[in-house]
């Protein structure tokens, strides 16, 4: 049985679980937003050792931990849905116990393959650690700087000439009185606007500061397993500036995706760098320059695929259930 974590608005799941069913091995989603309302559930541990259930109310389909073979820690969420509402001490009480019963859950199954991780997925997301790593494993990157202080900044950063401005965590913010939102995506800036920006401008937050890089084109690098696909991004082919910093903002606006042949020695150290992480899965994105040097900008452990699968007919969700089915019969 091959056990998916997600949630009910995730599509990507059902691309593969189609592939799986092709296939006839048995796969159970759970939607774990809903766990409190659509499961029933219980976990025990007695003379015989330790197990579980899991059954789908609407479907009545179970899974057993002791059958479960292969997982894929896709976009789990925390509980939100309940059967019955009560006062807000009490819902949040109720939901923050069935969040500690699914955490404990997922790293009960920490022992089973798995693609996504509860373990890795987490420390593997730092963008410090992953330079780190790449570093480690032989990639190019860019001149890099976190700081609250913009002397730290200026001087960590004085050969730059272009720095690019990039979100940590928030990627953007929702005014509710306005019911407007403000995406945050990379901005190309300068050391002299920085340089003459005030202090208090980055003492009240910290600043993701990195070396500009001229591009040709972008990647994607989708990595499951040991399979590696590539995608080409064409983000400077537009004829306005939209994408070219940001290839996201162009997204719906022309860009170009076609599959693209990547180097054995990146292939490699990609598939090094998810070792060194423990990962089985990761999305790489890449700058290639105008003097074909690829530089590594960040690898998201549990990243979107599906898009790149639909626009380039890379053979991803196949991939990701041959993966999944593959532990089964082992």
């Amino acid at each position: 049985m091959i056990l998916i974590f997600t949630n009910k608005e995730d599509s990507h799941p059902n691309f593969v679980i189609e592939y799986l069913e092709k296939m006839g091995v048995p796969v159970f989603r759970f939607n774990t937003e809903a766990l409190l309302t659509d499961y029933d559930f219980a976990w025990w541990a007695d003379s015989t050792g330790c197990d579980f259930i899991v059954r789908c109310k609407a479907t009545g389909l179970t899974v057993k931990g002791s059958e479960i073979s292969a997982i894929w820690d896709r976009r789990p969420e925390k509980p939100s849905e309940l059967p019955v509402r009560n006062t807000e001490q009490i819902d949040r009480h109720n939901l923050t116990e069935a969040l500690g019963f699914l955490r404990f859950l997922r790293y009960y199954l920490k022992d089973i393959p798995s693609l996504g991780s509860i373990v890795n997925d987490i420390p593997a997301d730092s963008k410090m650690l992953q330079i780190k790593i790449a570093q480690e494993v032989g990639f190019a990157v860019p001149k890099t700087c976190f700081s609250n202080d913009k002397k730290y900044l200026v001087n960590r950063l004085s050969s730059t000439s272009e720095l690019a401005l990039k979100p940590i965590e928030s990627s953007s913010i929702w005014d509710e009185s306005s019911g407007d939102e403000w995406q945050f995506m990379t901005q190309k800036t300068t050391l002299q606007d920085i340089s003459n920006a005030p202090a208090e401008a980055f003492s009240q937050t910290v600043s993701f500061v990195q070396e500009y890089i001229e591009k040709a084109f972008e990647l994607r690098v989708t990595v499951v397993g040991d399979r590696v696909f590539a995608c080409r991004i064409d983000s400077q082919s537009q004829q306005d500036d939209t994408g070219k910093i940001d290839w996201r903002q162009g997204y719906g606006n022309g860009i170009g995706w076609s599959q693209y042949e990547l180097p054995d020695d990146i292939s490699c150290k990609c598939l090094e760098y998810l070792h060194k992480m423990g990962l089985n899965f990761g999305c790489f994105d890449f700058i290639v320059t105008p003097s074909e040097e690829y530089v590594f900008l960040e690898c998201n452990p549990n990243g979107q695929w599906l898009w790149v699968e639909l626009e380039t007919g890379l053979p991803i969700a196949q991939a990701i259930a041959d993966w999944l089915a593959n532990k089964r019969n082992r």
